[in-house]
């Protein structure tokens, strides 16, 4: 049933105010707030009632996802930080894994081979063992980011440039790992890398 506010005794109205505060939501073809002033005087005379929270669609809609924003905003932090120390990890193996056929790559070295003989060479090292690990990340992805769509405010779950930017990323920081001490291993002087141990 709708009761009209003017025929409510002021005394319960200022009662219901208190505990369920009455909300006016008044559509203008401008500015909101040009019309604040006019609005909130036409509403006082209408009501008896002061006026108080004035605020414009937007920062109401904007208030009721704050929490699911700074939810994103933290897995957003926490997504990209897992990435950067998945980076580093691979660029980490990688390069001690290319480090370590030193040896190897100074006698492929003197045996005759060419440079980029050994820069395949040690780039192989990585040919199976970064794809399966790439193949198993993203397929374990799938499923969880299915059971995080109930915390994703109007992004799919399925994300193919967060997909493809991940993957890029991460084959980017194997071939820095592997580019780096494989250049550096075949600059090296063959009795020197057969010296060391």
């Amino acid at each position: 049933m709708y009761v009209p506010n003017a025929q409510v005794p002021d005394a319960l109205n200022a009662l219901n105010v208190r505990i369920t505060p009455v909300a006016w939501v008044v559509r203008t073809k401008g500015e909101p707030y040009t019309y604040s002033t006019a609005i909130q005087e036409q509403l006082r005379q209408a009501s008896g009632l002061p006026v108080s929270e004035i605020r414009s669609m937007e920062e109401v809609v904007s208030r009721s996802i704050s929490r699911q924003r700074f939810n994103v905003l933290l897995m957003t932090v926490f997504g990209a930080s897992a990435l950067l120390l998945a980076a580093i990890g691979i660029y980490g193996l990688m390069a001690y894994s290319v480090a370590q056929r030193t040896r190897e790559i100074g006698i492929r070295m003197a045996l005759g081979a060419s440079r980029l003989n050994v820069f395949r060479t040690a780039g192989r090292g990585v040919a199976v063992p970064v794809p399966a690990g790439l193949a198993v990340g993203i397929g374990l992805s799938i499923p969880l980011a299915r059971s995080l769509r109930l915390l994703l405010f109007d992004v799919p779950s399925l994300d193919l440039t967060v997909y493809a930017l991940v993957l890029l990323s991460l084959l980017a920081a194997v071939a820095l790992a592997v580019c780096g001490p494989a250049l550096r291993a075949t600059q090296t002087d063959p009795v020197t890398a057969l010296r060391s141990e």
